[in-house]
């Protein structure tokens, strides 16, 4: 007996879900494609050596959250209000508030830095940052690291990844005029009036 055409498409989508949730489950890969509005960025995550960060990271890569999240924020030598002075672009869910925080994993901790490309967790208090938001260095930014002055308590962000293929992408992101109004006093003149989607994310096996 035949299913019914709309009962045959209606378990078609379930298989197909199910075999794109096995693969998301077998892939282990720690390189990440984000398919963004400007061009792809390819970036590989180190949870060998900043576990909590990039599991984190790759957790939400794997439940499909970065669908609909954004490149917002950019950080350029013209418009920070911090020192010092970094470039920057900030990306994540549009709305990160609520998200559970992360252990600190500073560069001290793991080793890494604050290089050009290098992916870092946003932070307030050590323990808050989790990968619903996320920046991308433009540039070797060590006012970032462990020890540097940017943050009062030192701690420095977690680097927990890099950029391995896109920073053009990145750079043309950056690039994007933001908006002069709005935002408390630190982001003023920082974020974009229409951010950059983040059409897909997925690891690459």
């Amino acid at each position: 007996m035949r299913l019914p055409l709309a009962s045959a498409l209606a378990l078609l989508a379930l298989t197909q879900a199910s075999c794109d949730s096995d693969a998301r489950a077998a892939c282990q890969s720690n390189q990440v494609a984000l398919e963004t509005e400007a061009g792809t960025i390819i970036v590989e995550v180190y949870p060998d050596k900043a576990p909590a960060s990039a599991g984190d990271f790759l957790k939400y890569v794997d439940e499909g959250r970065y669908a609909g999240a954004g490149f917002y924020r950019v950080v350029r030598s013209d418009n920070d209000n911090g020192a010092p002075v970094i470039e920057a672009v900030q990306g994540g869910l549009l709305d990160p508030s609520g998200a559970p925080g992360v252990a600190h994993e500073s560069t001290k901790m793991t080793g890494l830095r604050h290089v050009d490309g290098a992916l870092s967790l946003a932070r307030s208090a050590p323990g808050t940052g989790s990968a619903a938001a996320f920046f991308i260095s433009i540039g070797d930014q060590p006012g970032l690291d462990h020890g540097a002055t940017r943050n009062p308590d030192q701690q420095g962000f977690a680097v927990f990844g890099r950029v391995v293929r896109g920073m053009d992408v990145v750079r043309k992101i950056h690039s994007v005029p933001a908006a002069q109004l709005g935002g408390t006093d630190y982001v003023k003149g920082q974020i974009l009036n229409q951010p950059v989607m983040i059409r897909k994310s997925r690891r690459i096996c």
